[in-house]
């Protein structure tokens, strides 16, 4: 993957990029590709906001709830089959091209932002 263009630190910091803890998760099974439906919790400044993510070959249902995260709440709501995406759920493509998440390698308090 090329490198993208140079942006500056003023338009980085425009980002609100937060902890979060996964709350709920379930199959999205309106997509073309295989995607759950993840609910996160930022704390009381943002609150519970949902979003899609195409981590099924590395994470179960199941096994999300109580994870914590790393999420941009603030790009704006995206409709992706009928469902409101609220955030982006960040992380990062292995090898084999399934999506790792980001998350805190020491419990960080829910909506407590990236410095």
């Amino acid at each position: 993957m090329q490198k993208k263009i140079e942006v500056s630190f003023e338009d980085f910091q425009k980002l609100d990029i937060r902890c979060g803890t996964v709350i709920k998760a379930e199959n999205f099974d309106r997509t073309i590709k295989p995607a759950f439906k993840v609910w996160v919790d930022f704390g009381p400044k943002v609150g519970i906001l949902q979003t899609s993510a195409q981590i099924t070959r590395l994470y179960q249902t199941d096994g999300l709830p109580g994870k914590q995260v790393i999420g941009c709440v603030n790009i704006g709501p995206r409709n992706i089959a009928g469902f409101v995406s609220e955030f982006l759920l960040l992380g990062a493509y292995d090898d084999a091209g399934a999506i790792c998440l980001f998350s805190p390698d020491h419990p960080i308090p829910i909506g407590h932002p990236l410095c």
